[in-house]
């Protein structure tokens, strides 16, 4: 396996890892479901969640949803900005995309060897 499918593969363990974490995928999943569902109807922004309101709707205090939010950014899951007081973030549509493709050809794309190195 070449260095630079490792690498690739780095990337999707850090973001599965970040993803393990029940909380966290939650929140993965309800700001990807609006970005999904209306993709082409709506700009970035108004695809944008804040931190407040996640928390609400998910019932989590608002310093957990920000140290959630951390580790879902620095696994390139999401993006963030701060407006003011507000911090606002949304899901990557590219990364989505990446996702999506690891999926539906990752494991196609995978020779003997590595599929069997995954192999429970």
């Amino acid at each position: 396996m070449s260095n630079y499918r490792k690498d690739g593969l780095e990337k999707f363990a850090d973001a599965f890892r970040a993803l393990s974490n029940p909380n966290r995928l939650r929140m993965f999943l309800r700001m990807a479901k609006g970005c999904c569902a209306n993709r082409q109807h709506q700009s970035e922004q108004e695809l944008r969640a804040c931190v407040g309101e996640i928390s609400r709707d998910m019932g989590i205090a608002a310093s957990t949803v920000s140290h959630h939010i951390k580790e879902l950014r620095q696994a390139g899951l999401i993006r963030m900005e701060r407006r003011g007081q507000k911090v606002e973030c949304w899901v990557d549509p590219e990364r989505l995309d990446d996702l999506a493709s690891f999926f539906s050809e990752g494991v196609l794309d995978m020779d003997t060897d590595e599929q069997e190195e995954i192999r429970p």
